[in-house]
Order: C-alpha cells, then sequence, then structure tokens
C-alpha cells in the first residue's frame, strides 16, 4: 500500500516529541504539508528540525503556542485557517490519588486533553466539509476504556473524547470527512521515558526493568508484554488520515498492544 498526501495540509497537535512528533514524522513522508504545533518556539524548531532529518523532502512549518487554551487556538486558527487533516494529539498526563485530584487539575485536564480537540475540531470541520474531504483523529487511550485508579483524571479525559469523536462523525455523516480516535496502550514516549527514568533512579535499578515491572503489574493483559513505540501508534494514524481509509469513520481504533481485553 501507497500512502500519498501530496498537497494535503496537516496539523498535529502537542508534535515536538512523543507520539506527536511521530506522526508528524509519518505524514511528512507521504508528501503532506505538516504543521507542528507546541507551546515554545525553541521546541516547535527543534521539532521541525527532527522532522526534516528524518524526511529529507519534508514540506513542514510549525506555530507555537499553548493549544489549551482558547486564545491559543485562536492563534493557530489566524495562522492557519484551513487544514485538511487535523490530528488531536495535544494531551497532558500525570499519576495522583484520586482523592488528591483538586478540582483545577480536573479543569486543567479537560482544557488541555478535550476541549483543545473540540475548539480546533469546531473550526476545521467545517471548511473539510465544504472542499468534500477531510480527516480528524482524536489521540484516546486505552485508559479512556479502562480508567486507571492511579490517574482517574486522565482516564475520564480519554472516554471525554471517544465520545466527541463519535459525536462529531455522526455530525458529519456523507460529507466526505472521517472522525476517528485511536487508543494507544503503554507507549515509550518522551514523557513517559521521562516517568520512568525518574523511578528508575531513585529506586536503583535500570529503566527497562522499570518498564517490565510497570507492564507486568500494572498492564498485565499486555499481549506483547513491552511498551509500544511512538512509530507503531503513528503507523495507524498515518493510515486513518490517508485515502486508503475511506470507509473506516467513527470508530475507536486500538493500538495498545492487546491490553484491552475485548473481541470487539
Amino acid at each position: 500500500m501507497h500512502i500519498d498526501l501530496t498537497g494535503r495540509t496537516a496539523i498535529v497537535t502537542g508534535s515536538t516529541a512523543g507520539i506527536g512528533l511521530a506522526i508528524a514524522t509519518g505524514l511528512a513522508g507521504t508528501g503532506a504539508h505538516v504543521i507542528i504545533t507546541g507551546r515554545t518556539q525553541a521546541r516547535v524548531d527543534e521539532a521541525i528540525a527532527s522532522v526534516k532529518s528524518a524526511v529529507p523532502t519534508a514540506k513542514v512549518t510549525g506555530v507555537a503556542g499553548d493549544l489549551g487554551s482558547a486564545e491559543g487556538a485562536r492563534q493557530l486558527i489566524a495562522q492557519v485557517p484551513e487544514a485538511d487533516i487535523l490530528i488531536n494529539n495535544l494531551g497532558i498526563f500525570e499519576p495522583k490519588a484520586f482523592f488528591d485530584i483538586p478540582d483545577e487539575d480536573w479543569t486543567r485536564f479537560f482544557e488541555v486533553n478535550v476541549l483543545s480537540g473540540v475548539r480546533l475540531s469546531r473550526h476545521y470541520a467545517q471548511g473539510m466539509a465544504k472542499r468534500g474531504w477531510g480527516r480528524i483523529q482524536f489521540v484516546s487511550s486505552e485508559s479512556g476504556l479502562q480508567i486507571p485508579a492511579e490517574m482517574v483524571h486522565y482516564g475520564t479525559t480519554k472516554t471525554a473524547q471517544l465520545a466527541v469523536s463519535r459525536g462529531l462523525a455522526e455530525s458529519l455523516a456523507g460529507t466526505g470527512v472521517t472522525v476517528n480516535a485511536i487508543l494507544p496502550g503503554p507507549t515509550r514516549s518522551e514523557g513517559v521515558g521521562d516517568f520512568f527514568a525518574k523511578i528508575a533512579k531513585d529506586q536503583g535499578v535500570s529503566q527497562e526493568q522499570v518498564e517490565r515491572d510497570f507492564i507486568q503489574t500494572h498492564r498485565p493483559s499486555s499481549l506483547i508484554k513491552r511498551l509500544a513505540t511512538v512509530e507503531e501508534v503513528a503507523n495507524l494514524s498515518v493510515y486513518l488520515a490517508s485515502e486508503q481509509a475511506s470507509a473506516t469513520n467513527g470508530a475507536a481504533m486500538r493500538v495498545d498492544g492487546g491490553v484491552v481485553r475485548s473481541i470487539a
């Protein structure tokens, strides 16, 4: 299968590292013009350099700003008024006991993980529908199906993304615009890597041991028995952004290593 997105413009939010950067790199490899987004210009510039290093022919630009705020969304829209592909990847996570999560954390997680995608989708989907083609994705998580006790607020926002994704797909039925969610499982992203590295340092063990212990203790249903790579997650996202994925719509596609114990 050859995926060619030449002439398409793709926005990938939260794409200066991790899954977002891997998706941006993958889309650049298909010929799409990719818009990198991140909180600071320095991080955006680093990500652009990374994509160009991996894909020398890449057409990639960037926009710096806080997309977890309404103002940040307005700034992006002003600079990039139209897009053919929108990957709502921006997200934060933080292990914290339920009884220690204050209202401020719940609000912050919803602003960043849910409303960022809502705001951008509300704008870009309308243009896609008028042009008769578009791809929108929400990067959710297996935690949206199996809420982790160690971060209920995070899991709840990931469930909300699934609801928004399906509802938006219903709203755009017959327009040529598809809306899907992808559900990564435990993935060796920059944030997760840093988190495990800190635990490894505190415990005086290797990061590899911490990762193995995490899978065995917290995700024992994993069928691959390891963390996924960001590239493995990005592969699914790039496919769903393609012309070939035109009949996949309103779906929640798992790339979770088999963590979710389900046959559907």
